[in-house]
């Protein structure tokens, strides 16, 4: 549903975590702007994904988003349930709202064609809708959510959660390295061979994955949201809702600040150190991607938080809390706008036609920039208009709530 909403604004109550909306919509801006280069040709590399193994600044937005989601997770129903709410009306809440994005990540993959033959299952806001689902049911599962005075409560709470997260990640590394594909064998962490690429066509199809998941001479082989990569995502959510527990105890702001900081290197020097054992891969969310990308969102997170709502210097955050209000409007409507501008043609005088994404990016920024400074140009115009659009809903505190 579409209802006005009165938290998620700069003059928000003291309660609101003013980071945590910032945070997520320099996600979702990160999103729109990778994925709309004026050409890929021309692209500044921490602006592309890792080809396989390794990352790049790129590979550690997705993920981001889904701390994020941990985040909000905890927020959201850990005063809900001190109130005491019933957890079984919370947890139709959550299946409601996690069919709801799921769907709209099939429109959104669908969209103009809906061709049901081809169309593509897994994708962005489907991982995110099976995270969020996974996330929140597990934190309504564990219990009533414990007060933070009962030190003792909370850290059985919290290790529960960190606990479940470390199953996750074991369960994968060990589908990954031990269970044989047929033909390949145990231990394929290729994009033809991986125990994740082969359940994804076996029980999808090639033709419902990814279409750029190519493997050269075999075609279309795996999905980077595919299924089995979604138990990892699961952990990364895991990261982002016992970030929020911490949020929630009383210790100062500061001090809050310094121990996600802390946390958060202690799982990327984690995810580097065992890189050698399991690659740190974003298309395969290996454990060690989680791991690494978990701590580089806690210490992003820990310095937004360190200037949002320690230092309160907030002149800057309009554009950000714009997306981030929005989010799941703002990233449905970037990837409509992309297929419209790839799909729409101009008939041109001397008889040629180009798509609106050529067009634009031919005469308004690459008859006067480098190719790479047009590309970059033409991705932060993308993004500018995915603000522009999305802004009156913020202006009038009309928050999409799916």
């Amino acid at each position: 549903m579409i209802s006005p909403n009165t938290v998620s604004t700069p003059d928000l109550k003291q309660t609101r975590v003013v980071s945590l909306d910032v945070f997520r919509g320099l996600a979702v801006a990160g999103m729109i702007l990778v994925t709309d280069p004026g050409t890929y040709s021309a692209v500044y590399w921490p602006l592309l994904h890792a080809q396989w193994n390794g990352w790049t600044p790129t590979d550690m937005i997705f993920p981001g988003f889904l701390f994020a989601v941990g985040v909000a997770i905890t927020l959201s129903f850990a005063s809900r349930l001190e109130r005491g709410d019933d957890r079984v009306k919370l947890a139709r809440h959550v299946i409601v709202r996690s069919i709801a994005i799921f769907l709209i990540g099939l429109l959104v993959n669908g969209f103009p064609d809906y061709n049901l033959h081809t169309i593509r299952i897994p994708g962005v806001l489907q991982r995110i809708a099976l995270c969020y689902l996974c996330g929140a049911l597990f934190y309504l599962g564990i219990g009533r959510a414990a007060e933070v005075a009962d030190k003792r409560q909370w850290r059985r709470r919290v290790a529960l959660i960190a606990g479940f997260a470390v199953i996750l990640l074991g369960i994968y590394w060990a589908l990954l390295k031990l269970v044989p594909v047929p033909v390949f064998g145990a231990g394929r962490l290729d994009s033809l061979g991986n125990i994740g690429a082969y359940v994804d066509r076996t029980l999808l199809g090639t033709r419902h994955l990814w279409a750029w998941g190519l493997t050269p001479g075999y075609g279309v082989t795996f999905d980077p949201e595919g299924l089995l990569s979604t138990l990892p995502a699961i952990a990364s959510v895991l990261v982002g809702v016992i970030a929020g527990e911490w949020l929630r105890t009383e210790y100062s702001t500061k001090r809050q600040a310094f121990a996600l900081a802390a946390a958060g290197l202690i799982l990327a020097l984690a995810g580097w150190l065992l890189h050698p054992l399991l690659p740190i891969n974003k298309k395969l969310w290996t454990s060690t991607f989680a791991l690494f990308s978990g701590g580089v969102s806690l210490l992003i997170f820990s310095a937004l938080y360190s200037v949002l709502d320690v230092k309160r210097w907030r002149w800057w955050t309009p554009p950000a809390l714009v997306l981030g209000t929005n989010a799941i409007l703002a990233f449905a409507l970037s990837n409509v706008i992309t297929t419209l501008t790839d799909r729409i043609h101009l008939n041109l005088r001397d008889g040629s036609a180009l798509t609106i994404h050529q067009w634009s990016y031919g005469y308004c920024f690459a008859t006067w920039l480098q190719p790479v400074h047009a590309s970059l140009a033409y991705a932060i115009a993308i993004v500018l208009l995915n603000l522009t659009i999305v802004y009156p809903l913020y202006r009038r505190r009309i928050f999409l709530r799916v």
